[in-house]
C-alpha cells in the first residue's frame, strides 16, 4: 500500500475525526472509501449536449428556429432598446 500525506484544514479534520469515531473506524480507512467512490464516480457527469440535456424544454417557445443567424435579428444586437412612445404622458 503506497503512503499518501495529505493537508487539511482544522474543520475538516474534526469532521473527519467525528466520522472515524462513529464508525469504529480510523481517519485513513474513511478516507480511502471517500476517495475510492469519489473516483467511481468522476467523469460520470451528464453525458450529451446542452440540447440533449434540456430536450423536454427544445421547441417550447414561438419564434424564429435560430436568432443568431438572421442578420435581421441582430441589426439591434447591443443597442439600448427603444421604446415605443404613445399618446399618453
Amino acid at each position: 500500500m503506497k503512503i499518501l500525506s495529505l493537508k487539511v484544514s482544522d474543520t475538516l479534520d474534526h469532521r473527519l475525526t467525528s466520522v472515524a469515531s462513529s464508525r469504529k473506524s480510523t481517519k485513513s480507512e474513511v478516507i480511502r472509501e471517500a476517495l475510492a467512490a469519489f473516483l467511481d464516480h468522476a467523469g460520470k457527469g451528464q453525458d450529451g449536449s446542452a440540447l440533449i440535456l434540456a430536450k423536454d424544454l427544445a421547441g417550447s417557445i414561438a419564434g424564429p428556429a435560430d436568432l443568431s443567424v438572421n442578420p435581421a435579428h441582430l441589426k439591434q444586437f447591443g443597442r439600448p432598446l427603444r421604446r415605443k412612445r404613445t399618446g399618453v404622458r
